[in-house]
């Protein structure tokens, strides 16, 4: 999958392993960079594993049309598509299938 980052700043934290762990401590970098290579990997949205311990997930109300991934606990690595407009199945959701590209938003506590 491609993938861009909201910011400079974020792209250069997360290719950075010392910057990452000096942002969110090791245990959290040890777990982005191993949440990263599973996206990287992916060929599309679909392929992310929806269970334990990514749980890739659709959030909703503010951050609908947003996604996350499951980090170190209460944390999540948010993202949205990154197509204009974002690929969409008869229903009008998301369709995770031909969602090839997307950008890293935050890593966050939106609980």
């Amino acid at each position: 999958m491609d993938i861009a980052f909201r910011t400079s700043k974020l792209e250069k934290t997360f290719n950075a392993t010392a910057v990452l762990r000096k942002a969110h401590g090791a245990r959290m970098a040890k777990v982005v960079m191993t949440r990263m290579a599973v996206l990287k990997a992916a060929r599309n949205l679909m392929l992310v594993p929806t269970t334990p311990p990514d749980r890739r997930h659709q959030l909703r109300g503010d951050r609908d049309e947003q996604f996350a991934v499951d980090l170190v606990h209460p944390y999540r690595l948010v993202f949205e598509p990154n197509h204009k407009p974002a690929p969409r199945k008869e229903d009008g959701g998301i369709d995770t299938e031909r969602v090839t590209a997307i950008t890293i938003l935050d890593v966050a506590d939106y609980h």
